[in-house]
């Protein structure tokens, strides 16, 4: 992983987890929001209130394909944001030593 990347996107079939475990851990599956990082040409897009399913034990998330589908198509928008933050980007090896 790259410094920066932040997201994995898995692609199971729609409805694939409705009340089913997570299959890392076994935990508990339940729907929420979410707020994804996601990457499109080298740049950070932030994607807020995004529908997923979540294990409440280890915190994997589960996003159904239209789901995916949509972050892309938003992540491609070339249209003004509401909202920007700046995120200082810290190099490890420089810090910790």
């Amino acid at each position: 992983m790259r410094a920066g990347e932040i997201v994995l996107l898995r692609l199971p079939q729609p409805d694939l987890m409705r009340d089913e475990s997570c299959e890392y851990c076994n935990g508990e599956v339940q729907a929420k929001k979410v707020t994804v990082h996601y990457r499109h040409k080298g740049k950070l897009v932030i994607i807020e209130n995004v529908p997923a399913r979540v294990c409440r034990r280890c915190g994997e998330r589960y996003y159904e394909a239209v789901i995916v589908e949509k972050m892309e198509t938003i992540a491609r928008l070339k249209k003004a944001t509401k909202k920007t933050v700046v995120v200082p980007i810290r190099d490890f090896a420089e810090t910790a030593a």
